[in-house]
C-alpha cells in the first residue's frame, strides 16, 4: 500500500497540496493521505482528500517522532521531533517496515510538501 504524507503551511491552498502530490507521485497513486493530527482537520486537506477520493490517517506526534526521514529540517525537528513531516507521516501511515519511495517533493509555491511511502498495511 502506498501512503502519501503531507506537510503544509497555514494558508496553503489545495493547488499547493495537489502540486506537491503530483511532484511526489511520479505516476504512482496513493491509497491513503496522512499528516499530523493537528493538520488533518484543515479544510484544505479535507478538500484534497475529497477530490482524490482517498481516506485520511491522522498520525500522532509520537509516531511522527519515531520515523527516520531522509530530509532533516532543523525547524521541523524542533517543532515536530522529526526531520520531515511529510516523510514521517507517509512512513507511519504505510505501516511497520515501510520505505520511502523518494524524498519529499515541495510545491512550486513552497507552501506544501508530500512524500510517498510503501508499506505493509493492506
Amino acid at each position: 500500500m502506498i501512503a502519501a504524507g503531507f506537510g503544509f503551511r497555514q494558508g496553503a491552498a489545495i493547488d499547493s497540496l495537489r502540486d506537491a502530490y503530483d511532484r511526489a507521485r511520479a505516476g504512482r497513486a496513493a491509497r491513503l493521505l496522512a499528516s499530523a493530527e493537528d493538520k488533518v482537520e484543515a479544510a484544505v486537506f479535507l478538500e484534497l482528500a475529497q477530490a482524490l477520493e482517498l481516506p485520511i490517517r491522522a498520525v500522532p506526534a509520537s509516531e511522527l517522532a519515531a520515523q527516520d526521514t531522509v530530509t532533516r529540517s532543523p525547524r521541523v525537528r524542533a517543532e515536530r521531533g522529526t526531520g520531515s513531516l511529510a516523510e514521517a507521516a507517509a512512513l507511519a501511515a504505510a505501516g511497520p517496515g515501510a520505505r520511502l519511495l523518494g524524498p519529499r517533493a515541495i510545491s512550486s509555491d513552497r507552501m506544501a510538501s508530500c512524500a510517498l511511502a510503501e508499506g505493509s498495511i493492506p
